[in-house]
């Protein structure tokens, strides 16, 4: 006879997860109200553990401070854990090496979302495969929160109810960040890198208004696939214009964004993949014009990209950003795009060396075109002052005398 998981019943949480230790949350578009609140009820009964996950600015609210002794660890500053900051390990790691931090650390336990089990018992991870679906078979405790809103998303089997060591069933609105409308500045950037990507690329890309407008700018294009470890609303212009080839076209790993996305990532167009396919460095370089298209927060004048503080403090950690240079470096005809505004609020993001916020989030190595509305600034095979030129042609105009004097100054050095 198969064994069943137990129901969790409201304040039981505490005798199910082993006290301590480091405990694997979903988050992300998963992140689970009910699992969230039983944490919270546990409270010191919980002692010094440790809860992990993706946790993502503006999306993820959620406090799981547990009692008086546990403590987070995120690769993300969030504003709500950043208040926590004596009990908030930031670890500013790339995908690559938070994977290697889980297999070091072991997680002890993991309070995830998933669906309804389906006709053969498999309960799918949904919106947020990432992680969790390569390490639950090592995570000794399981504990579900089964979400009658969480989609079926093809690709991963997910974990066989059978499997689950209790859960508990409700019905929550999954997090999203629905798109907006792109503005004139995301709308000529977009139509820049459009200009760059090739038809039968594949592609990796961000979260946000100027990834989707890209995404949008695409729809002209042809046999586009997606190999990236985040998707949102703008997936669904480039399914409806036909951009995308027809089989396996978007390989992911999480889904942000509206109900409207949630609906239709049943797609078998969609295949839903762990970390170490979406950013595995072997499988990123066997993929031929694989095209990374990310933004940042500032740009120096040698090419060396800042994308996690601004002078309000860290906003973010690095991400997968770094794992995808590495990828699309070794890929045959690959490309590494940034794209971002010129300027943010009278202040320009093209910016003269050494005066970046934070520590630099990619290398001049890890780079080959940036791009602002203003044009292209290819930075491949050129010499330093080639290199300042460039960016400062794309720089806002009222900026680039500040920046040809800034370059001027450090010229004779070099």
């Amino acid at each position: 006879m198969t064994a069943k998981p137990l129901p969790l019943r409201s304040g039981e949480l505490a005798s199910l997860l082993p006290p301590g230790g480091l405990t694997l949350v979903s988050s992300c578009s998963a992140e689970s109200d009910v699992l969230a609140q039983e944490v919270r009820a546990a409270g010191n009964a919980l002692g010094e553990m440790d809860f992990s996950g993706i946790f993502v600015p503006g999306l993820n609210r959620q406090n799981w401070h547990a009692g008086s002794s546990a403590k987070v660890t995120t690769f993300f500053q969030t504003p709500d854990l950043r208040k926590r900051s004596d009990r908030t390990r930031f670890l500013p790691i790339c995908y690559q090496d938070i994977s290697r931090l889980y297999r070091q650390e072991k997680p002890q336990a993991a309070l995830l979302m998933c669906s309804p089990p389906d006709d053969d018992g498999n309960c799918s991870f949904g919106t947020e495969v990432a992680f969790i679906a390569e390490m639950w078979r090592d995570i000794p405790v399981r504990i579900a929160h089964i979400n009658p809103s969480m989609p079926r998303t093809p690709g991963d089997p997910g974990i066989p109810y059978a499997e689950l060591t209790a859960v508990i069933e409700a019905g929550q609105d999954l997090r999203g960040m629905p798109a907006a409308p792109a503005n004139t500045i995301n709308s000529a950037i977009a139509a820049h890198v459009a200009s760059l990507v090739p038809d039968g690329a594949t592609l990796q890309t961000g979260l946000g208004k100027l990834p989707d407008a890209v995404l949008a700018a695409l729809s002209d294009h042809a046999d586009l696939r997606l190999h990236t470890g985040l998707i949102g609303d703008g997936v669904v212009s480039l399914l409806d214009s036909g951009a995308l080839a027809r089989e396996g076209a978007g390989l992911v790993g999480v889904a942000i964004g509206s109900p409207q996305l949630y609906e239709r990532l049943g797609d078998p167009r969609f295949q839903f993949r762990p970390v170490s396919i979406t950013h595995g460095p072997d499988v990123l370089a066997s993929i031929e014009k694989l095209v990374t298209i990310n933004s940042a927060m500032e740009i120096d004048l040698f090419g060396q990209v800042y994308a996690e503080a601004s002078s309000r403090g860290f906003q973010s950690g690095p991400g997968g950003a770094s794992d995808y240079a590495r990828g699309a470096r070794r890929s045959e005809g690959g490309l590494r795009i940034i794209a971002l505004p010129s300027a943010a609020r009278d202040i320009s993001r093209i910016i003269a060396p050494g005066t970046g916020h934070g520590p630099v989030s990619l290398s001049r190595f890890d780079v080959d075109c940036i791009v602002t509305e203003h044009g292209i600034a290819d930075l491949r095979n050129k010499d330093y002052h080639q290199r300042a030129a460039s960016l400062i042609a794309v720089a806002a105009p009222e900026h680039r005398d500040a920046l040809d004097d800034a370059w001027r100054a450090i010229a004779n050095q070099i």
